[in-house]
C-alpha cells in the first residue's frame, strides 16, 4: 500500500493526520532514548500487555508484568552500571492498519561497576508495534539475534 493510501486509511479510522511512518519513528525515539537511560518504567509504558519478546538462547517472555520483571532482574545483576552508548537504526517500516513491522539495528556499549569490562553489545530486531485505541504505536512482539558491526 502507498503512503498516500496508508495515510488516507489512517485519517479515515479516526481523524489521525500524522503519517505512520513518521509515528513510528516518533515510537523508536522514545524507545531509543528510554534505553539510553536505562529507564525500564519507561521502556515497559512502550509495550501492549499481552506482549511478548524472544531473546536468544531463552523461552519466550510472555505478557508485560514477566518482561518487566525480567528487565528489572537485569538491571539489579548489573547495578550501578551506566548506558555509555546506545544507537537505534530502523528499517522497512510496514504498516497495515493499526499493525506494523520494522527491523533495527542497535548497538550498545554499558560501562560497568567495580573496573569490569564495559559491555559492547551489537543486535538485530524485529518489532511487530500495535496501534491502541489511544493511538500509541506500542511493542507487541520484539525478537533479537546477535548483531555484527558495520
Amino acid at each position: 500500500m502507498s503512503l498516500a493510501l496508508t495515510t488516507a486509511a489512517a485519517c479515515a479510522q479516526g481523524g489521525r493526520t500524522e503519517a505512520p511512518p513518521t509515528q513510528i519513528e516518533s515510537f523508536n525515539q522514545k524507545f531509543e532514548d528510554a534505553t539510553r537511560r536505562m529507564d525500564n518504567a519507561a521502556i515497559m509504558d512502550l509495550w501492549v500487555e499481552d506482549g511478548i519478546t524472544l531473546l536468544p538462547s531463552t523461552k519466550p517472555v510472555i505478557g508485560k508484568a514477566a518482561i518487566a520483571a525480567m528487565m528489572n532482574a537485569v538491571t539489579a545483576q548489573i547495578k550501578g552500571a551506566h548506558m555509555d552508548k546506545f544507537e537505534l537504526r530502523c528499517s522497512a517500516i510496514e504498516v497495515s492498519g493499526d499493525m506494523a513491522t520494522e527491523w533495527c539495528n542497535e548497538h550498545q556499549i554499558i560501562i560497568m561497576p567495580d573496573g569490569k569490562p564495559p559491555f559492547d553489545g551489537r543486535g538485530k530486531m524485529l518489532l511487530v508495534l500495535r496501534r491502541g485505541a489511544d493511538g500509541k504505536w506500542r511493542l507487541l512482539r520484539e525478537m533479537w539475534n546477535q548483531g555484527e558491526a558495520d
